[in-house]
């Protein structure tokens, strides 16, 4: 037969022992408490019961996760031989160290949980609210997100605190206001000032009170949405009001655009900038399936995440990729299969229609070739660029404009083709190359008017001299 495991949580202040827990503890054979140095503990000191602490245990802990661990190592070897009575401070449902010991599974584990460090933060602040994160401030490293009403609970180093200074700055912005409770006082600060309190012990705990989107500094997507929500209210902004999915279409695209170029100039303010305007598109686009109850942004964050995580099966699954081409290979047919492509052609018919032109081709050569419709190798494309470039000539003869044309299509779809079998992205070749004529028209216009002419009025021959050596030096 087991021995039975009492798990007690004292409350964080003298007077927090509740009766069912007195009564326990005055009945219990074997105290075990995880630390003396705590207010809560003087209740159980006054019964003159022997306890055994583990105090000893933090100081060979390497850190709070190990610590956790030892602790409840310790309390289950203690229980093996007798009843035992644990008892930690705060609320059981706080303590990391329990649910280490609830994770073992045992059946003769029973449960008297105490006042909680969060609630007792908002009695010593004298706030009331149903609805609050409530975080250790060892687990605040751990944790991605936060949301507020915020409490974070035993700050009990001036280290501890400049590291969850420095964190939630990152989320809330330094000059969020702070207010600070201890046993012994509270007080109102900002965030930045965290690291400059004259004590920290056990009992120090932080509130952050619900933020106002207006008064932020610093924002969540979620935040993006609700401003967007509030433009396009009854009592929002005119122009953002009348906005449809179609009419910011080419917003969106000029845009993307923009943050290119900014990528391209390696311009972290300009990239910041761009990217938001972009994340500003992809809120319009989900409040506005919002609004017709059709999806949310929440449906759009956990499409991307499972796409992610189903489509990356050699990080989240069992495939393995050793470099980027394997990687590629396995997203492709992770997503032929999520995308249940019946034949070839609606994998090719899939490329989406919008693509620069440039981009489109090279997409529906690429998945033409999955299927076995390609080119063996680049001078195969070659051989079929010179034949593009004679039956451009033969169209020319006709004097057919829809047929020019046509040939002119054929001609530069071949061309893509020969660069992707170069292993080259056509749309970046053009541009650079784009962006090099550019500089190089520049620097020729630049040589001539040197020379005191005037570039419209030489020939094509003349300015060809100038850019020959223009092309030399660029």
């Amino acid at each position: 037969m087991s021995n039975k495991l009492t798990i007690i949580g004292l409350g964080c202040d003298e007077g927090d022992l509740s009766l069912n827990a007195l009564n326990v503890i005055n009945n219990s054979q074997t105290l075990v408490v995880r630390t003396e140095n705590t207010l809560s503990f003087n209740a159980v000191k006054k019964l003159n019961k022997k306890v055994i602490t583990l105090d000893y245990i933090y100081n060979k802990s390497r850190n709070f996760d190990t610590l956790s661990k030892n602790l409840a190592k310790e309390v289950l070897n203690l229980s093996k031989d007798r009843d035992i009575v644990y008892l930690v401070d705060g609320s059981i449902i706080e303590d990391s160290s329990v649910k280490e010991i609830l994770s073992k599974k045992r059946k003769d584990v029973f449960l008297i949980s105490g006042v909680s460090h969060g609630v007792k933060c908002l009695e010593r602040l004298k706030k009331v609210t149903t609805n609050y994160m409530c975080i250790s401030a060892y687990d605040v490293f751990s944790i991605n997100d936060y949301f507020t009403p915020l409490v974070v609970y035993a700050i009990d180093s001036k280290k501890i605190a400049s590291e969850i200074k420095l964190i939630l700055s990152n989320y809330l912005g330094e000059e969020t206001d702070v207010y600070v409770a201890t046993e012994t006082y509270t007080k109102k600060i900002k965030l930045y000032e965290l690291d400059r309190l004259n004590e920290y012990n056990y009992s120090t705990s932080i509130y952050i009170d619900n933020l106002n989107v207006i008064n932020k500094k610093r924002f969540k997507f979620s935040d993006l949405i609700e401003i967007v929500r509030r433009l396009r209210s009854e009592n929002g902004c005119p122009w953002d009001r009348v906005q449809t999915p179609k009419s910011i279409e080419k917003n969106l695209i000029e845009e993307t655009y923009e943050l290119l170029d900014a990528i391209e100039e390696n311009d972290d303010d300009k990239i910041i900038e761009e990217a938001g305007d972009v994340l500003l598109q992809v809120a319009f686009y989900c409040v506005f399936g919002e609004e017709d109850c059709r999806y949310n942004y929440s449906d759009v964050l956990s499409n991307i995440c499972s796409k992610l995580i189903t489509r990356h099966t050699h990080v989240f699954g069992q495939d393995s990729a050793k470099n980027s081409e394997e990687a590629l290979s396995s997203w492709n047919k992770n997503k032929a299969i999520e995308k249940g492509y019946k034949n070839g052609f609606e994998y090719v018919d899939s490329v989406p229609k919008n693509l620069p032109s440039l981009m489109f081709a090279q997409k529906v050569g690429s998945r033409a070739g999955k299927y076995n419709f390609d080119f063996d190798n680049y001078y195969d494309v070659l051989s079929k660029i010179y034949e593009e470039i004679e039956e451009i000539n033969l169209a020319i003869n006709t004097n057919s404009t829809e047929d020019i044309e046509s040939e002119c299509g054929d001609l530069l779809f071949s061309t893509v083709n020969a660069v992707r079998k170069l292993g080259v992205d056509a749309e970046t070749a053009l541009y650079k190359s784009t962006k090099k004529f550019i500089n190089r028209f520049k620097l020729l216009e630049e040589a001539i008017l040197k020379d005191g002419k005037n570039i419209k009025d030489l020939t094509l021959e003349e300015i060809d001299a100038y850019y020959k050596i223009i092309k030399k030096e660029v």
